[in-house]
């Protein structure tokens, strides 16, 4: 018997229960797999799509399995120029799927995200028919309070290592509220609630994902 996943079973469904309270739609799938299927099954193909820099959507292989489906996938990492960038980073306020994760989940079901330009958690507050959270089970803790310092202790430093960014949470290891330019937690959006129903979906993974 895995009690660990046991654990999360349990867990994992109190969570769900807790999101659809506040108008969100969630699911608890137990593999990357499960997730993939159940993403592609609430995107209907001909949805024009994009993302943030979510690693958790590509770990699960989404990426991949929209590439043999029929979407219309704005991916910034293909532009060429900043320019070109930019523009398609402002096309996703108009797609009709924005796909992510989230830094932190309380288990009363509120989202803590935190970013340097924006743009993500813009995303997540408007502006996109429907946003679609792949959250793997590390991700969630107890309280809210829990999850602002999993998002800035943890999330933020280890982003900033992989953005490159020098500020002093990459020189430390954990959030030193900084002021500096390039810091990563310039924005911090806290979602309690979704006014639109079912506008905000996630699907919960029995697995560790993302950072």
């Amino acid at each position: 018997m895995d009690v660990r996943s046991s654990r999360n079973d349990a867990l994992g469904m109190r969570v769900v229960k807790a999101l659809e309270s506040r108008n969100m739609e969630a699911y608890y799938v137990q593999t990357k797999e499960e997730a993939v299927t159940k993403a592609l099954e609430l995107m209907p193909e001909g949805s024009s799509v994009s993302m943030g820099g979510s690693m958790s959507v590509r770990e699960i292989g989404l990426l991949d399995a929209m590439k043999q489906k029929c979407y219309t996938f704005y991916d910034r990492d293909l532009a060429e120029t900043p320019e070109e960038k930019e523009e398609i980073a402002r096309k996703a306020f108009f797609v009709d799927y924005y796909l992510g994760s989230t830094n932190a989940l309380s288990e009363d079901g509120v989202l803590i995200n935190i970013d340097g330009n924006a743009n993500r958690v813009a995303a997540y507050a408007y502006g996109p028919k429907n946003v679609l959270l792949i959250v793997g089970m590390n991700k969630v803790v107890k309280t809210v309070e829990d999850a602002w310092s999993r998002a800035r202790n943890e999330a933020a430093p280890i982003n900033a290592h992989r953005f490159q960014k020098d500020t002093p949470c990459v020189q430390n290891g954990t959030c030193f509220d900084c002021k500096k330019s390039g810091c990563i937690c310039s924005q911090i959006l806290l979602t309690r609630f979704s006014q639109k129903q079912n506008r905000i979906k996630i699907i919960l993974v029995n697995e560790n994902l993302g950072f």
